[in-house]
C-alpha cells in the first residue's frame, strides 16, 4: 500500500481521478477496502440489504460477494477516487431506490418524487485521510454523475457534536465536507444528520 507522502500539498487533490467502480478496476475496490471490507466486512452492503442479511454476509465474504455480483451485474455502486495507480478513496454513489435502508428510514424520506442519486458511505486511505479528500471525492461524483446525466445527488451525513469524531463514525460523511463541495441542505428533521443535495 502506498504511503502519502511527508509534505502534504495540493498535488494530490489535483493529480486524483475519479472511476465508477467496475469489472476494470474491481482489484483496486478490493486493495483499498482490505481484509476487513473496510470496516467490519461491511464492503458497503449496510444500505442495501436487510440486516439479516447484512450480518450473515460479514462471514466468509458474503458482503463482498453480494457487492461484486452488482458490479458484474453492471450497478452502479460508487467511485473510486485514484492516485498514481491506487484507489485512496471510495464514495458510494447509487440510485436512492437501491438502498433499502432509504426505502424504510422515518428520518429521511424523500421531500419529493424527483429521481435521486444517494451517496451513503465515504471510505479513505487511513494514509490520505484528513487531507481534503472527502471533498475532493465529492467534487469527482459530482463530475461523475455529470457524464451520467443524474440530476440531483442526495446525502445524509453527519454534522459532530464533538471537536474530533473517530473515523469509524465518519463513514457517511461530515456535512462540512458536503458544504465545502456546493452541496445545500434541504430538510433538517434530524439535527445531526440533514439531508443534503447538489443540483448537477
Amino acid at each position: 500500500m502506498k504511503k502519502a507522502p511527508d509534505v502534504i500539498d495540493s498535488d494530490i487533490l489535483s493529480d486524483l481521478t475519479f472511476e465508477p467502480l467496475s469489472k476494470t478496476n474491481w482489484p483496486l475496490f478490493v486493495q483499498l477496502f482490505g481484509e476487513r471490507g473496510a470496516c467490519g466486512n461491511c464492503w458497503c452492503m449496510y444500505f442495501r440489504l436487510p440486516k439479516n442479511e447484512f450480518v450473515a454476509g460479514k462471514q466468509d465474504g458474503g458482503n463482498k460477494d453480494r457487492m461484486k455480483e452488482l458490479v458484474w451485474a453492471g450497478e452502479p455502486t460508487g467511485v473510486l477516487g485514484i492516485y498514481e495507480g491506487q484507489a485512496v478513496g471510495w464514495c458510494a454513489l447509487a440510485p436512492r431506490t437501491e438502498y433499502l435502508k432509504l426505502k424504510n428510514t422515518r428520518v429521511h424520506k424523500p421531500i419529493d418524487d424527483e429521481p435521486v442519486w444517494s451517496v451513503t458511505c465515504f471510505f479513505v486511505d487511513k494514509n490520505f485521510r484528513r487531507m481534503g479528500l472527502s471533498v475532493a471525492m465529492l467534487k469527482g461524483v459530482i463530475e461523475v454523475a455529470r457524464k451520467q446525466n443524474v440530476k440531483i445527488i442526495e446525502a445524509y451525513p453527519t454534522i459532530p457534536t464533538q471537536d474530533k469524531l473517530p473515523d469509524s463514525f465518519a463513514w457517511i460523511g461530515l456535512y462540512k465536507s458536503f458544504e465545502r463541495a456546493g452541496f445545500k441542505i434541504v430538510d433538517r428533521t434530524s439535527k445531526s444528520r440533514p439531508m443534503v443535495r447538489y443540483y448537477v
